[in-house]
């Protein structure tokens, strides 16, 4: 534990645009940090979600999320396009809270390396705080896969702020499984500041007996955010063609879903098929299921392969993303879990992905998934060593 009389002060910025999985990752280490004795506050500037930090102390910004898969489009709670007097204002908050919190270390999620749409607000800040008297030790901290970048320079410009800003990258990964220089090809230059965490789970799943909760289900989840519909509609017609027909089905609708659709899955949910939103036991679910059948979002990849369960992974691949059919495909090499294509997904196609899993062995890898508790090692080893 650290000294309570005088706890490590955390200032963590999340911005969550379509998904929630950035801000899931966030209230995790958040949890542990707290656990560990520091002073945490998430600045949070997606749409408010309930999460659990913790007991972290949350600031909102005045909420933005993207309307598109591209992310060129922010508009505020309302749908209203954001504009300049609105992106001022979140700067000046965001340089307010920085100058009040006066925080030991600043951690930025997943910029410089992404989010570049937030550069109006990010970059002031971390100009400000790299010339305080008490200059914060400023760390990035990111998941294992970046999106590949198709315009020229755009590398370079995520080198150049991570030398002229941050102290330390925090790489939420393994690379046993997979190491940054292979979706960020630059990472020789700043080796030096380079840290694996290993994945960033959350742990609290209770595997129970058979009353417990998603004991024997199929649990089909599409993530957080408002994509992944035609999955859970496409489960809803695979389950009669596979051997788990006879199975609960339940589908877990994200949070941010809007009611009409949410309204329409369940209209069409067969017998046998549950329509619910996201719940915060899902882990549990996943520990006690007979399967998942998932998109390949981080949190939902990495929870499945520690409850064990034997899975069916759905990457999303829309806008630029390459992230999730990555991931999933180095997993399904390992042959711990089943793939299906997005593009060309059919009832029948995902049936029998469905039965294979269920033939076939529970989620099993030799991957380091304890990233939450490295996190902590690290930051108290920096910590000291700023002193």
């Amino acid at each position: 534990m650290t000294d309570q009389s005088n706890p490590l002060k955390i200032l963590f910025y999340v911005q969550h645009l379509l998904g929630i999985g950035q801000l899931k990752r966030t209230a995790t280490l958040a949890r542990n940090m707290m656990r560990a004795g520091f002073d945490v506050t998430v600045v949070s500037g997606g749409h408010e979600i309930d999460v659990d930090l913790g007991g972290a102390r949350l600031i909102q910004l005045p909420a933005t999320r993207a309307t598109d898969l591209y992310f060129k489009v922010l508009v505020d709670e309302d749908g209203q396009q954001s504009d300049e007097d609105r992106r001022q204002k979140r700067a000046n908050m965001l340089l307010d809270i920085n100058q009040e919190q006066k925080p030991d270390m600043l951690i930025t999620e997943l910029f410089p390396f992404g989010r570049r749409q937030m550069r109006f607000e990010l970059l002031p800040m971390l100009e400000a705080a790299s010339k305080d008297n008490l200059r914060p030790l400023i760390i990035s901290s990111v998941r294992d896969i970046l999106v590949a970048q198709t315009k020229p320079g755009r590398n370079d410009e995520m080198l150049d702020l991570v030398e002229k800003y941050f102290d330390y990258v925090m790489v939420h990964g393994d690379p046993e499984l997979i190491s940054l220089d292979k979706t960020f090809p630059h990472t020789e230059r700043i080796r030096g500041k380079i840290f694996y965490t290993g994945y960033v789970v959350d742990h609290t799943g209770v595997k129970g007996g058979a009353d417990a909760p998603g004991a024997g289900e199929v649990i089909v989840s599409s993530g957080g955010g408002a994509v992944g519909t035609n999955l859970l509609k496409t489960a809803m017609k695979a389950r009669a063609l596979t051997s788990a027909k006879d199975l609960i089905w339940r589908m877990m609708v994200g949070v941010t879903v809007e009611k009409d659709i949410f309204d329409e899955l369940t209209a069409l949910a067969p017998e046998g098929v549950t329509v619910e939103r996201a719940r915060p036991d899902f882990t549990t679910l996943l520990m006690n299921s007979a399967l998942s059948i998932s998109q390949g979002g981080y949190n939902t990849v990495m929870e499945t392969l520690h409850a064990k369960c034997r899975a069916v992974i759905v990457p999303y691949a829309g806008g630029l993303e390459t992230e999730q059919t990555l991931r999933a495909r180095l997993l399904a090499e390992k042959g711990v879990l089943q793939i299906a294509d997005e593009d060309g997904l059919t009832p029948e196609i995902l049936a029998a992905k469905v039965d294979d899993a269920l033939n076939g062995p529970p989620a099993r890898a030799e991957i380091d998934v304890n990233g939450a508790a490295k996190t902590i090692e690290l930051l108290k080893v920096w910590a000291e060593k700023n002193k």
